[in-house]
């Protein structure tokens, strides 16, 4: 039950986390390309990369701990399906060509922000 109640938690955090930024990113620079949720999907693959090192790897942290950040706050925070509306959506919209460098970008660039911070959590730990 424990496991449960930490990512119940850590999941609200991160919908709140990624609800703001994506307000902030979308205030910033616009809503005709969705910079809010790829942002969100850029930080939070970079820091899934560094928590699946840090939490795992290197401390010693209970595994409700490590269920509330990685599957509650970072699963919260991420916006996989939010994504997958908004390609749809700019396709049918008829901006095809956008809904394609967007599905480029938010992979390509997501897949390296998870290497990325695996890299930087074993490289600054000693860990490489």
């Amino acid at each position: 039950m424990q496991h449960y109640l930490a990512i119940a938690l850590g999941g609200a955090l991160g919908s709140v986390l990624r609800f703001a930024l994506n307000e902030a990113v979308s205030a910033r620079y616009g809503r005709a390309f969705p910079w809010g949720t790829l942002s969100i999907n850029v930080i939070g693959s970079f820091l899934i990369g560094l928590a699946a090192v840090l939490l795992v790897e290197r401390w010693d942290v209970s595994p409700a701990v490590r269920l509330g950040l990685m599957v509650g706050v970072l699963g919260g925070f991420t916006t996989f399906s939010s994504f997958s509306l908004e390609v749809v959506n700019l396709a049918q919209n008829g901006a095809l060509l956008r809904a394609m460098l967007y599905v480029l970008a938010s992979v390509s660039v997501c897949v390296l922000a998870a290497a990325a911070g695996i890299h930087l959590a074993r490289t600054s730990l000693g860990m490489a």
